[in-house]
């Protein structure tokens, strides 16, 4: 084991050199894009805006812990609406690629959940992906995106719009009644045909600056306890015996990097596919539960984007995976985060042991939540039962000891992580 760790400690010391340089200030585009991503404005009633759901805090994902610790979705600028799914991170969300189909057939790359920000619109997944939410009645909920672009235009940044993509961006003849319309659904701002290329051009422009500021160190920090153990180059953090067993044991028995790799050039823990992994359905999910309610995850987008019905059933019920990087960061312990596209889960402990278990016990009679399960001795049923991973996980054979060392490795992926003083 110990050779091992050394082995990818060398091999990933000279990828730290490129992907983790001193942080310094945000170039002005991402810091365009930082002032959009706070900007509670940008939404109907002026109270969400991109942190609202994808906090620092907390990993840039949600930051409300009594949320998370129920349906985890969360509601929109407009009371009473709520979307299907959880906020997934909005770090290192920028790395994924453009949608596409690879050479093994299976599908990877885009961003949201299912993947229906493909990047190419804008070639770039965080890019498209930063477009939805402004315009989505269940979030931010604006009626149009020239609205978008009329509140950026006219706000006070640090940096301004037009430093960044120049004057003429937000040179639009703007009607009189443009923030009683922008209040108002279904509602759409009265524009010439030549200010209206311009506002969905700028409205572009709006986009990739907000997908500038997520790739910037501030939000794809990589400062991780290991980061800095096997990543700096300057060994700077150890991990425990019990993290690095975690570690042997991600890599090895517990198959975790099966699907959780290092993406490529830096260790994203992630490869951008999707996956059934056969998770229960949230019951307090404001979405509902079946027969109500089942979420087909790709496969939904796929059949909405005009795929054929062999290629979107095969892909039914699956999500895209995760980066597993801050996946335990939190403003104190015990703020509750959620995992899962559902938030089914509410502790890392569960998760894993799902992960080593779920083949093994019997199916729980019911919607039984996680601490019901767990108390119980059961898992409910998958909430799509096609297309399940069971070749990866579900009866790893994992003891209570290596489930909880590789929960420990997983706590040291959190981004933050501060060297004791000695």
């Amino acid at each position: 084991m110990r050779l091992k760790w050394v082995i990818m400690g060398l091999s990933l010391i000279l990828v730290g050199l490129l992907i983790n340089p001193a942080i310094g200030e945000l170039i002005p585009k991402a810091q365009l894009g930082k002032s959009i991503f706070f900007d509670m404005d940008l939404s109907i009633n002026k109270n969400q805006s991109c942190a609202t759901c994808h906090a620092p805090e907390v990993g840039w994902t949600g930051p409300d812990s009594y949320l998370n610790a129920h349906g985890t979705v969360y509601e929109g600028s407009i009371p009473g609406r709520f979307g299907d799914r959880k906020p997934p991170s909005s770090a290192y969300a920028t790395m994924s690629p453009i949608f596409i189909m690879n050479k093994k057939g299976l599908f990877i790359g885009g961003n949201f959940w299912d993947g229906r920000a493909t990047g190419e619109k804008l070639g770039n997944p965080a890019a498209d992906q930063a477009q939805g939410p402004f315009l989505n009645p269940k979030e931010q909920a604006l009626p149009d995106s020239a609205c978008v672009v009329h509140r950026v235009c006219t706000a006070s940044y640090p940096v301004s719009f037009g430093e960044v993509w120049g004057l003429e961006a937000c040179n639009i003849s703007w009607p009189a009644d443009v923030d009683a319309v922008c209040a108002t659904e279904g509602t759409t701002v009265s524009l010439s045909i030549e200010d209206r290329d311009k506002s969905d051009m700028t409205y572009d422009k709006i986009a990739l600056s907000i997908a500038a500021y997520e790739a910037s160190e501030e939000v794809n920090a990589f400062s991780s306890k290991f980061d800095l153990t096997f990543i700096s180059g300057k060994n700077k953090a150890k991990l425990t015996k019990e993290e690095q067993i975690g570690g042997a044991l991600f890599w090895g028995k517990g198959k975790c990097a099966k699907c959780h790799s290092f993406g490529g050039k830096a260790a994203l823990f992630t490869d951008f596919t999707f996956d059934n992994l056969g998770l229960p359905q949230n019951p307090e999910s404001p979405a509902g539960t079946a027969p109500d309610f089942l979420d087909p995850g790709l496969g939904g987008f796929l059949k909405n984007a005009g795929y054929e019905e062999d290629v979107y059933l095969a892909e039914w019920g699956k999500h895209k995976v995760p980066t597993l990087r801050n996946v335990d960061l939190r403003p104190y312990p015990e703020f509750v985060k959620a995992y899962g596209h559902n938030g089914y889960f509410k502790s890392l402990e569960g998760i894993v042991h799902f992960y080593n278990t779920r083949d093994v016990k019997p199916e729980c009679p019911g919607t039984y939540t996680e601490v019901e399960a767990l108390a119980a001795d059961c898992w409910p049923a998958p909430e799509v039962s096609e297309n399940v991973n069971r070749d990866e996980l579900g009866d790893l054979g994992l003891s209570a000891e290596e489930e909880a060392a590789i929960v420990a490795f997983l706590k040291a992926l959190s981004d933050g992580y501060q060297i004791p003083v000695e």
